[in-house]
C-alpha cells in the first residue's frame, strides 16, 4: 500500500505527519521532495548513497549530422538549436524525453546521461529512502521518478512525503498511489491551496 501526504503549500506540516505515519506503522518512508528533502530529520539514521540519479541528454554526431533541424523543431524546451555547422544544446532546458533521438533520420543523436542527484537509504526506527536534487538543477521529476523505483509492492506499507504545492514533481510522487492525505494549516493561504491541491 502507498500512502502519500501531500500539502498545497510548504510548512503545513506534511513532513511531521508523513514520518509520524511511517514511525506508528513500521513502514518504510520516502522522502521525494528531492528539493529540500527534511524527513530523515525526524528518523535520523544513517545514509548511505546508493546511485546518483540520471536524466537523458542527446549526444550530437557532427559527422552524421545533416543540419536539418528536425530535432530543434521537435523539442518543445528549445533545448537544441542548429547552426549552419554547429548544434548548440542547452542542457538545463532539456526535459530528457529522448524525442529528438527518435526523430533523427540520420542516427547522428544517441542517449547520453547527466547526472542530476543522488538517491540515499538508511534505517533507524523505520527505513528511509531520500532523494536529492543537485544544487542548480530545474528537473526533479527524473530524481523521484527514479528514488520511487526502490518502493517495495505486496503488504508492506510505503509512505511517501510529497514535495509542497501541486506542480510536476508532486504529481510524480501522486501517480500509483492508493491514497493521498493532504495536509494543511488554519489559514486563508492554507485554505486556499488545499482546495487548489484536491
Amino acid at each position: 500500500m502507498i500512502i502519500t501526504v501531500a500539502s498545497g503549500k510548504g510548512g503545513t506540516g506534511k513532513t511531521t505527519v508523513a514520518t509520524n505515519l511511517a514511525i506508528a506503522n513500521s513502514a518504510t518512508i520516502y522522502d521525494c521532495d528531492v528539493e529540500e528533502p527534511n524527513a530523515n530529520i525526524f528518523i535520523k539514521a544513517e545514509l548511505e548513497k546508493l546511485e546518483d540519479a540520471f536524466i537523458m541528454n542527446p549526444k550530437f554526431d557532427l559527422n552524421e549530422c545533416t543540419f536539418c533541424k528536425e530535432c530543434a523543431e521537435f523539442c518543445r524546451y528549445n533545448a537544441i538549436a542548429v547552426l549552419p555547422s554547429d548544434i548548440l544544446f542547452f542542457k538545463e532546458l532539456c526535459s530528457g524525453c529522448g524525442g529528438c533521438k527518435i526523430v533523427c533520420k540520420y542516427d547522428a543523436i544517441e542517449e547520453g546521461k547527466r547526472k542530476i542527484g543522488e538517491i540515499y537509504h538508511g534505517k533507524n526506527r523505520v527505513e528511509i529512502y531520500q532523494g536529492l536534487l543537485n544544487i542548480g538543477e530545474a528537473r526533479a521529476t527524473p530524481v523521484i521518478a527514479q528514488l520511487k523505483k526502490h518502493i517495495r509492492g505486496g503488504t508492506s506499507i510505503s509512505i511517501l512525503d510529497a514535495p509542497p504545492g501541486n506542480g510536476c514533481p508532486t504529481i510524480e510522487v501522486l501517480n500509483g498511489s492508493d491514497f493521498v492525505v493532504l495536509v494543511t494549516e488554519p489559514t486563508p493561504f492554507g485554505l486556499h491551496d488545499l482546495k487548489i491541491a484536491v
